[in-house]
């Protein structure tokens, strides 16, 4: 079983990731091949098109969310992702007993003897009546269920019926609670019939691979898909870390050789390429996650120097006055300095345009 090494890996992860060189795809085809985008906050996804898109521009992700081409939906580890229509209501169903199931660890005791099913009905004629924010969603339930927590009421709700963020949330600059309507409301479809995995497996391994079984699971918050695997063995090939574990991928998926040259890239706060393996060496060291990944949950934006992470940056701005601050985690190259610089500027060009002075700052 051939063996591939970090930096093979790292190579391969950023073909599947467009990083090594932008892309012509559409917005919408880049969402759909990297299986959505987490997206917490509405500007992340923004900078993670554009650091993936040639010439992409602010209005092409917007105008997908108005047009409800693109939602936002908690999916994948139960957290907010940009995913095209398609996938929300095809990945929805595959995902709904992993959500199940961090409902019950999280609010288990506060539901117990509560009637779930009663609530989510209640739940999905209150949003589609009228979109509502969680804590809109909780008030209004506690009015039947007074002797209940008003969050994991609307927490419930949340995580048996599929609620999607309606604009203008997910819009660039917009601020504002989330609103939710179901899925089936905004996009005037049922949710796919199939809860096979399989298909989600594949998906993940054509951006993300080559993986092993932890890896999928981590990236999808789903247990017990070595079976997805094993059916899926047959047309997969396979390989081998540095550390002997198994790794699949597609046959014709592409793996670029360890030594290809890579352009330094910008990732914006929650991009997937950081959460998505249980074993991140393949760009981040866990010396460096500690930095990047916060203890209440925000994972800051960093840069990537020959493929790996090598830092943060930030924009600071401060009336018509943007600055992009980066922090590297040690010296650079003066060579690598320069292209970083380059790239920051493009970048603040494209995220601070109404900014009348740019600057570029290395902390």
């Amino acid at each position: 079983m051939p063996v591939l090494d970090r930096r093979a890996l790292n190579r391969s992860l950023l073909a599947r990731q467009l990083l090594l060189e932008r892309t012509q795809r559409t917005a919408a085809e880049v969402v759909g091949h990297l299986v959505g985008m987490q997206a917490q906050a509405p500007n992340p996804p923004y900078v993670g098109l554009w650091t993936r898109i040639a010439g992409f521009r602010i209005e092409d992700l917007a105008a997908l969310v108005r047009e409800r081409e693109v939602v936002r939906i908690a999916l994948m580890r139960g957290t907010i992702h940009l995913v095209t229509a398609g996938d929300c209501l095809a990945l929805r169903p595959v995902l709904d007993a992993s959500l199940r199931q961090g409902l019950k660890g999280t609010f288990g005791r506060k539901l117990e003897g509560l009637d779930t099913a009663k609530v989510a009905a209640e739940g999905r004629e209150l949003v589609e009546r009228e979109p509502l924010t969680l804590g809109g969603i909780g008030s209004l339930l506690a009015e039947r269920w007074p002797d209940r927590d008003p969050f994991a009421l609307a927490n419930v709700v949340r995580t048996l019926v599929p609620l999607v963020q309606v604009p203008p949330r997910g819009l660039w600059g917009e601020s504002g609670q989330a609103v939710h309507t179901t899925a089936e409301a905004w996009l005037g479809q049922p949710l796919a019939d199939s809860s096979s995995p399989d298909a989600m497996v594949e998906r993940y391994l054509a951006a993300f691979g080559p993986a092993s079984v932890r890896d999928v699971q981590a990236w999808s918050g789903m247990t017990r898909l070595a079976e997805s695997v094993q059916r899926l063995r047959p047309r997969l090939r396979t390989f081998r870390d540095e550390n002997g574990v198994e790794l699949f991928d597609l046959p014709d998926a592409p793996r670029p050789g360890p030594d290809t040259p890579v352009p330094v890239r910008f990732l914006p706060d929650f991009d997937n390429i950081l959460l998505s393996h249980a074993d991140r060496g393949r760009i981040i060291t866990e010396e460096q996650r500690k930095l990047v990944f916060t203890r209440n949950g925000l994972i800051k934006p960093t840069f990537l120097v020959d493929g790996f992470v090598r830092g943060m940056w930030r924009i600071e701005q401060k009336r018509k006055e943007a600055v992009l601050v980066m922090e590297p985690f040690g010296p650079l190259a003066r060579k690598d300095r320069d292209a970083l610089a380059e790239e920051a500027g493009a970048l603040l060009a494209f995220a601070a345009a109404s900014a009348t002075s740019r600057d570029v700052r290395f902390d």
